[in-house]
């Protein structure tokens, strides 16, 4: 559930949380036990070892976490304005990750969230709007968190720690922004799981500003973008890079309306961040 100091907080069947150290085998072999692993612990005289990690589904860096089913994206509409090109980064991070993203608009008291949504409703991703400080959304919300570990994202000051306060009875500090640069305090000191009413675990991430991408090559990134999917194969030419071609069946589908132009624009820029990257760095 969290990790302080070298000792490990594990749920077990039972119900009960126990303080756990790790076994000296895994500081051998470079293994660090990682928030969201499943793990097998051996208890004595009230204190706990874990003795076994099961193999992981799938991992983040940073945060260091394990075994995440969704990575909610959690984007304010205004006080921070939204970052869309980092807002896009990240949901190509999580399908690269097998992890199945959604996305959160939160602040709708401050400004509606239409115009969000209409550019992440073509994606094909799951996409509600919230109010934390109204406390609204929450119904919509949940269901997608039900019975799932996910782990939520974005810019600080967007209002993650609020949601996740209305969610899980008020357990994480919260940050003001910053009225002069419009940005929020860091305010996660650890990474914690914390579990639902209704079943299913929550986790905040410390705020980030960016997120690089790595073991994905430029011709693959189309992959990773859902609504261009359906124009696989239907370009002019073979190996099309739906930047410069002409007769580029995305490009066309971008004019019809489609496609966000600002999801467009975060394609483009990311193909060419990573056709600049060198063999070796892939």
């Amino acid at each position: 559930m969290k990790g302080i100091g070298g000792f490990y907080y594990v749920k077990a069947a039972d119900g009960a949380i126990y303080e756990c150290k790790a076994r000296g085998i895994f500081r051998k072999e470079r293994i660090k036990p990682m928030i969201g692993d499943r793990v097998e612990i051996e208890l004595e005289s009230g204190k706990g070892s874990i003795a076994a990690i099961e193999a992981r589904r799938n991992t983040l860096v940073r945060p260091p976490v394990a075994n995440i089913d969704t990575l909610l994206l959690v984007a304010a509409t205004a006080a921070p304005a939204p970052n869309l090109r980092l807002l896009d980064k990240m949901l190509v991070a999580a399908e690269v990750n097998h992890i199945a993203p959604a996305v959160c608009i939160n602040k709708t008291d401050i400004e509606p969230g239409a115009a969000l949504r209409g550019i992440y409703e073509t994606t094909g991703y799951p996409v509600v709007e919230v109010s934390a400080k109204a406390q609204s959304g929450m119904d919509v919300l949940l269901p997608l968190l039900k019975g799932k570990t996910t782990a939520f994202a974005g810019l600080s000051g967007v209002g993650k720690s609020s949601i996740l306060n209305l969610l899980t009875g008020n357990r994480l500090e919260t940050g003001a922004v910053s009225e002069k640069i419009q940005r929020g305090r860091h305010t996660t000191r650890h990474v914690e799981l914390f579990e639902l009413d209704c079943g299913g675990f929550v986790l905040d991430t410390p705020g980030f500003s960016s997120f690089e991408l790595e073991h994905i090559r430029a011709q693959e990134l189309a992959a990773y973008f859902p609504e261009l999917s359906d124009c696989e194969g239907l370009c002019r030419f073979k190996g099309c890079s739906h930047v410069h071609e002409p007769d580029c069946a995305v490009k066309g589908k971008l004019a019809r309306g489609g496609i966000a132009e600002s999801r467009y624009e975060s394609y483009v820029e990311l193909y060419k961040q990573l056709q600049l990257m060198k063999e070796w760095e892939k």
